[in-house]
């Protein structure tokens, strides 16, 4: 129980140390993804919005309506439309934006062409306004820096680049775009991008390592790590939760559970084969997938007639804790091609809940050191990821002792405050 005591002391020290060396930041973040959205960079985006202007600094986004998983825009907004709106605390400028309904290679880059078109002057025009200290962008998407980097410019802020995602790399290492020649073009021009910036961060050692081998210089680089709240998020007893209930799962079954984002990164097609492999050998376990996303119904269809599967639709910010809680095991599918490209958000809640994790990752990638000692780490194919599950099957003792090493981990790696107080600070000597 010591170390969150420890970890409030520092972020206290931390805090007082901002508060006596500087007067509020002014702050404009350009972003595809912003709340009410909940899941992947959308969170995390919003959230240090939203603590920023906790601290007592003005935090201005521009973003687009909110459409994502599901790709379709929410209700109550206008995708042909710019608008404005305050959201705890945070001002919001939602510029007009092409959804597809179904996103393919072309209509995706049509879809993050005009965020570009909407943010540029949208961008210009709140920095003319509120002359901010520093423009940050998030990646996904690039669409972002130019807007940006204009911004900063034209009224000198300093300016930030945030890689949640290496899109150009995923996008062509996942073969959602093809050709050499595009590749190089497009490495190209994002090399030629981040040389412009003051800051290039990216979510873990391995990603900013890749930064560097892009052309980054040293002297640029920020590890900026997504976080959990590991205060609100709990460590339930035992996982007979009210979910249990609702999908009828006998309290002798362990629930392996996948939640997040289900679409072509995640390589969520394995978990139907991971499903039929457990059903082969009467395995007395329930995978419960919840999410949304484009491969969400190719995954239902695969599991059409898997008697041990229950999906879930995205569930409400505030029942997360429980959700997490509900699972035995955590599931972290992801292809090999994505290895390094991103390190799944979804992770940073399921060590928090005190549950062991798999996960598809290779040996010597970042997201197999991350869970070392905190669950099992498995070749990417359904066969490897059913057997690291029956193995913690049948050691529940294996499972209590990886569950309280992911809890720890949590607590040390991700803790919210300390990484945005970390953050807040280096922003501060920045500007």
């Amino acid at each position: 129980m010591a170390m969150p005591d420890a970890s409030a002391d520092l972020d206290n020290c931390l805090r007082r140390e901002i508060k006596q060396r500087h007067s509020p930041l002014k702050i404009l973040m350009v972003a595809l993804n912003y709340a009410p959205e909940m899941v992947g960079c959308a969170k995390y985006t919003s959230e240090l919005a939203e603590d920023l202007v906790a601290r007592g600094h003005q935090v201005t986004v521009v973003t687009t309506p909110p459409y994502y998983p599901t790709w379709k825009i929410a209700d109550g907004y206008n995708g042909a439309v710019w608008s404005r709106e305050n959201r705890n605390g945070v001002r919001i400028h939602r510029t007009p934006l092409y959804v597809p309904n179904e996103p393919t290679s072309l209509k995706r880059l049509v879809h993050l062409a005009s965020f570009a078109v909407g943010a540029l002057p949208t961008a210009v025009a709140v920095a003319a306004h509120h002359r901010p200290d520093l423009v940050f962008a998030v990646a996904p998407t690039l669409a972002a820096a130019t807007a940006v980097l204009a911004a900063g410019s034209l009224f000198g802020a300093k300016t930030w680049m945030h890689i949640q995602d290496f899109e150009v790399d995923a996008a062509f290492d996942l073969g959602i775009m093809k050709g050499g020649m595009p590749r190089r073009i497009a490495l190209s021009v994002e090399r030629s991008l981040f040389g412009r910036f003051d800051r290039v961060s990216s979510i873990s050692p391995a990603m900013v390592q890749r930064l560097s081998q892009k052309g980054v210089a040293q002297t640029k680089l920020v590890e900026l790590r997504n976080w959990v709240d590991v205060d609100a998020t709990g460590v339930l007893a035992n996982s007979n939760t009210s979910y249990r209930q609702q999908l009828g799962i006998d309290a002798a079954q362990i629930v392996a559970l996948y939640s997040g984002n289900m679409a072509a990164k995640q390589g969520i097609e394995a978990l139907a084969e991971v499903a039929t492999q457990l059903r082969a050998v009467d395995a007395p376990v329930t995978m419960v997938l919840c999410g949304d996303g484009p491969a969400r119904r190719l995954l239902e269809q695969a599991c059409s007639e898997a008697s041990n599967v229950k999906f879930l639709p995205l569930q409400p910010l505030e029942r997360l804790p429980e959700l997490l809680g509900t699972a035995d095991i955590h599931l972290l599918p992801q292809r090999p091609e994505a290895a390094d490209l991103v390190l799944p958000s979804k992770l940073t809640g399921m060590l928090a809940s005190g549950r062991p994790v798999v996960a598809m990752a290779e040996r010597g990638t970042g997201l197999a050191h991350e869970i070392e000692g905190a669950g099992i780490a498995t070749s990417c194919t359904a066969s490897a990821m059913t057997a690291a599950i029956l193995s913690l099957v049948a050691a529940p003792g294996l499972r209590v002792k990886l569950g309280a090493s992911a809890r720890i981990r949590a607590e040390e790696r991700w803790r919210k405050d300390i990484i945005i107080s970390n953050f807040e600070k280096k922003v501060i000597e920045l500007c």
